[in-house]
């Protein structure tokens, strides 16, 4: 089992209901980005859920809130800080990426699935890209030191994401369409723009975007999960393929939500039947079905590939955004 996992992003529950103890099925040692809002939360929305998770967090004892990057690794703890899937939780203004990022928040999408204020999302039929107000969101995010996050976002508003950024950007949680043709996964044009900023793009779990979403299918999931590895270091390069496993620990509540809610998604959520992701348990080795870490090994990739890939690329990364 790897020593250091850096997941980039998973969800909890967005509900004060939620169980901050839920995220200690990642080993210590772990880093977490967890999200707290996207599209449907208002600001008042996520700084009410960051906070109870803050709290909450500090009250158990397991978790280290991320204040800088020397918060993250330390042996007996999971290093935790947040993430938004949307900018809507600014509520419009730019001043709040500060007050996000204080309480936080190192990473930001301008958009999810659909168009806003910013930018437009990966499932609108119409592409026209980031508005001048999602140019101003990137230099604002740059000068505070947040995480420019393309998932989720339409393929033009991705590329020019990374003309806007001064600094790497990511896409936190995103697969690649040329091995799985689904609009949620990214074209190699937008991961060649990503690691051309000096940036990373982090593989998920989730079974439509692998195309592996059979309830049995576990380890043909984490099976998927390496063969976008593999064809991400082969674009472009190990040193731009990271972790984001996208795993929702409210994944009954999500699809509920797909099945009260399908014009939010679309069919091409709502085809499947339920979403299945990779568990911790599955991705870091800790169940019977070989883990990320041993899958990788047989395919050839070295002790060093597979550190950098599980947590030393998205560290490197952050050394150069985040403002300590």
């Amino acid at each position: 089992m790897p020593q250091f996992v850096w997941e980039q992003h998973c969800c909890l529950p967005l509900l004060h209901s939620a169980r901050i103890a839920d995220l200690a099925r990642y080993p210590l040692g772990s880093y977490l980005s967890v999200n707290v809002g996207y599209s449907r939360q208002s600001t008042e929305d996520s700084l009410a859920l960051l906070h109870k998770f803050r709290r909450d967090a500090l009250g158990d004892g397991r978790f280290r809130l991320v204040e800088r990057l020397s918060d993250i690794g330390a042996p007996d703890t999971i290093a935790l800080a947040f993430d938004l899937e949307d900018s809507g939780p600014l509520g419009g203004d730019l001043d709040n990426v500060q007050m996000f990022y204080d309480l936080g928040v190192r990473s930001m999408l301008p958009t999810y699935n659909h168009a806003n204020a910013a930018g437009c999302g990966c499932l609108d039929t119409e592409d026209t890209g980031l508005t001048a107000y999602g140019r101003d969101l990137v230099r604002r995010q740059n000068e505070v030191g947040m995480f420019v996050d393309g998932s989720h976002c339409s393929r033009r508003t991705g590329l020019e994401l990374a003309e806007c950024t001064e600094v790497p950007m990511i896409y936190s949680h995103s697969n690649f369409v040329a091995l799985c043709d689904h609009p949620r996964n990214i074209t190699d044009a937008q991961a060649l723009a990503c690691a051309a900023t000096g940036g990373v793009v982090g593989i998920n779990g989730v079974g439509i975007f692998l195309g592996q979403n059979t309830i049995d299918g576990r380890a043909e999931r984490v099976a998927a999960m390496a063969a976008h590895i593999e064809y991400g270091a082969e674009l472009l390069g190990i040193e731009h393929i990271g972790i984001g496993s996208d795993y929702s620990f409210d994944a009954e509540d999500f699809n509920d939500m797909l099945t009260q809610d399908p014009g939010a998604f679309s069919e091409v959520y709502t085809k499947w039947g339920p979403l299945q992701w990779v568990p911790p348990e599955d991705l870091l080795g800790l169940s019977e079905i070989p883990g990320l870490d041993e899958v990788l090994a047989d395919r050839g990739f070295s002790a060093a590939d597979r550190a950098a890939v599980l947590g030393g690329n998205f560290a490197r990364v952050a050394g150069q955004v985040w403002r300590d």
